[in-house]
């Protein structure tokens, strides 16, 4: 894929943190604070237009700002539905379609680790080149991979390790796994025709915010898009960059505490892959429902974790990847919660308050077997996902609460990356898209 150009910009370097009120009013607001009621309770500064700054482009389509800011255009693989009955809104009005059966949660008991010991290292095969996908995908992810990081060099980004959460979080946190999270986002980047969002924003908002952020890709990209507009990005470690537009701060915060932000606050609240981090899902669209402005939205975009084929070449009790989604859920059973959230998005969302809702569902493929080129390149993005951080991701929720052995969890990885690269198995996840409003009325 050829790198879309940007625009040549320059941007100042983020100033030292400040801590009282008066000061973040009346200077810009710095890229990493730590939050405090206080702060949270006053109004954000009037934001200051964007900063042009220069960014080496990674190899996935961009949308210019304009097109950012209007409403987005329907997505192409995605089925989308109106669940809720839609009083006179803002809303762009949205046909009707068929969907596909949403797929369920998986309710069989998920295989023991042992029987991975058992079955062993999968046998390699002589010629991988010919039968698999082989040499092929592992140089193109290798060259995704240098391509992102050259992309964050670039930006002075640097990466640490604190923590402010009372909970353990079933990720790593380090250079590796975000990483990955830049590859993800521009696997969603690709997927969502370089879309931000789904929902009918207005073109001026004052106050968004991007929950979970990560390494900040998608909430600096919707600072660009939206000059005008303060925009948060949170997360329970300084993983972000220095280098920022002036209406973003990154804040060190956890979800699952209590929120201090103001009541009717938001006019858009985002949200994407938070699987496994959540601890009560109610409890968290409550409060998002409690911040967001009369008129806002809330947008959600997660996983239901199992791996899925259309043709049956996937048996899920024979193949690694037929594993994956029952054990993700096991686990969350075995730890009292919801890992996997995309079954209840739409119930839970509806019950906080939320109306208006509208659900999509996306095929992303796990490697690069689709004939179709856009979905290829997702599937070769999302297999550099996979591929990037499997012992850091699995340790904690295979080893610690499903109590298998290093032994058994590496050689289940043999055997999940041994599938991957086989172009006969066509497996994909299914990532489902929810909006709703607050009713303008609330």
């Amino acid at each position: 894929m050829a790198s879309p150009a940007k625009k040549a910009r320059t941007k100042s370097p983020t100033p030292a943190p400040e801590t009282s009120a008066a000061a973040r009013e009346s200077t810009p607001a710095p890229a990493l604070i730590l939050p405090t009621a206080a702060s949270r309770e006053s109004t954000p500064a009037p934001a200051t237009p964007a900063v042009a700054r220069a960014r080496e482009s990674t190899p996935v389509p961009a949308t210019p700002a304009a097109a950012r800011e209007s409403t987005p255009v329907p997505a192409t693989p995605a089925t989308a539905k109106e669940r809720t009955p839609a009083p006179a809104t803002p809303a762009v009005a949205r046909g009707r379609t068929p969907a596909p059966a949403t797929p369920t949660a998986e309710t069989n008991a998920p295989l023991p680790g042992s029987h991975w010991a058992e079955q062993g290292l999968p046998e390699e095969e002589e010629d991988d080149a010919d039968s698999t996908l082989g040499s092929d995908v592992e140089s193109s992810t290798a060259s995704i991979g240098s391509s992102i990081l050259r992309y964050r060099t670039m930006n002075g980004r640097t990466y640490h390790s604190d923590s402010i959460t009372d909970s353990e979080y079933w990720g790593p946190n380090d250079e590796k796994q975000n990483e990955l999270l830049d590859i993800f986002h521009h696997a969603m980047t690709i997927l969502l025709d370089g879309r931000l969002y789904d929902a009918p924003l207005p073109k001026k908002m004052e106050n968004a915010i991007d929950l979970g952020t990560g390494t900040g890709l998608w909430a600096i990209d919707f600072a660009d898009a939206f000059p005008n507009c303060n925009v948060i990005g949170t997360d329970i470690s300084p993983i972000q960059p220095s280098w920022v537009p002036p209406n973003i701060r990154f804040e060190i915060d956890d979800y699952n505490k209590e929120w201090t932000y103001k009541p009717d606050f938001f006019d858009f609240i985002h949200v994407r892959w938070l699987s496994g981090t959540v601890k009560d899902w109610l409890a968290f669209y409550k409060d998002a429902y409690r911040c967001c402005k009369p008129g806002g939205y809330i947008e959600h975009m997660d996983t239901h974790g199992t791996i899925h084929s259309d043709d049956g070449s996937i048996d899920e009790k024979v193949h690694a990847l037929g594993q994956w989604g029952p054990i993700w859920h096991e686990a969350g059973k075995r730890i009292g919660q919801v890992l996997i959230p995309a079954a209840m998005m739409e119930s839970a969302m509806k019950e906080a308050g939320f109306v208006n809702i509208v659900v999509k569902d996306y095929k992303v493929p796990i490697s690069p077997w689709s004939e179709d080129k856009k979905m290829n390149d997702v599937g070769l993005y999302f297999y550099a996902v996979m591929n990037q951080d499997l012992d850091g991701v699995l340790q904690f929720m295979f080893g610690k609460v499903m109590g298998w052995t290093t032994e058994e969890i590496g050689i289940y990885i043999r055997h999940l990356k041994k599938e991957m690269k086989d172009m006969s198995i066509h497996g994909y996840f299914v990532f489902r898209k929810v909006y709703g409003q607050k009713p303008v009325d609330a």
